[in-house]
């Protein structure tokens, strides 16, 4: 009889053999299976050999950065990301986020942090422990309707519009507690189970993103809208049907 290994498959994507190897062996020890790249280029070849449940990527990489690569990959799959930055790179940081990546860590880092974070991507993107909600199984805002028991997004036409892990759980957050006003630290500890640090803004930059495939102007949201000084509200009737 053949044994199907259905364990979540992590590519990981270093110029740093040392860093590589090390994590491609602990999370081989954690019960994962993984796929190493040197670079974007080796990554791009290995891409299609594969169906991958996560990638973990480096953002400064030498040739094709880890940025260029994001923006590739966002093009071709929905796949979580977490990334690897050093502790300096805010401005990547912010821009990886904006690509749509679903977490961060910075370096140097302990390979169980990394390890946690991975898993609730994981977690995220698989919807979690529980079983779809029934028998209200989608959420009516604005036009939109967000089916939560398939985790979809579909606009007032009635298209699909793609969701990361990560945009999905702030949504969904949200969409639970309409008219609430949620401040950065309780959506950081939600959504990415961590305290933000003084120059963290990754809730920021989750909000803008989602904004823009709601089709929710920036400057005048109508949707999720900024309370200064406190975080963010959905300001908007939310109907579960």
């Amino acid at each position: 009889m053949l044994f199907m290994d259905t364990s979540p498959h992590i590519l990981v994507v270093d110029d740093d053999r040392e860093i590589r190897e090390l994590l491609g062996r602990f999370l081989e020890k954690q019960g994962l299976r993984v796929s190493l790249a040197r670079d974007a280029r080796e990554a791009r070849r290995l891409w299609p050999m594969a169906n991958y449940s996560l990638v973990v990527l480096d953002l400064m990489m030498p040739g094709e950065s880890g940025l260029d690569f994001a923006r590739w990959l966002r093009g071709q799959s929905q796949v979580p990301i977490v990334m690897l930055t050093a502790m300096g790179e805010e401005t990547d940081r912010i821009v990886g986020l904006e690509l749509g990546a679903d977490d961060y860590v910075a370096k140097p880092f302990n390979p169980r942090e990394l390890l946690a974070r991975i898993r609730a991507v994981l977690r995220r993107a698989q919807g979690g422990e529980a079983p779809p909600a029934a028998p209200e199984q989608a959420l009516r805002f604005a036009g939109w309707v967000l089916e939560t028991s398939r985790r979809r997004l579909v606009n007032p036409d009635g298209v699909e519009v793609p969701l990361t892990g990560g945009e999905y759980e702030l949504l969904s957050t949200m969409l639970e507690r309409p008219n609430r006003v949620l401040t950065r630290d309780m959506l950081m500890d939600i959504i990415h189970n961590r305290q933000p640090g003084p120059f963290d803004r990754a809730i920021d930059v989750a909000v803008s993103r989602l904004r823009r495939k709601l089709e929710d102007d920036g400057r005048n949201p109508s949707v999720i809208k900024t309370v200064r000084g406190g975080g963010y509200v959905l300001a908007t009737p939310v109907e579960r049907v």
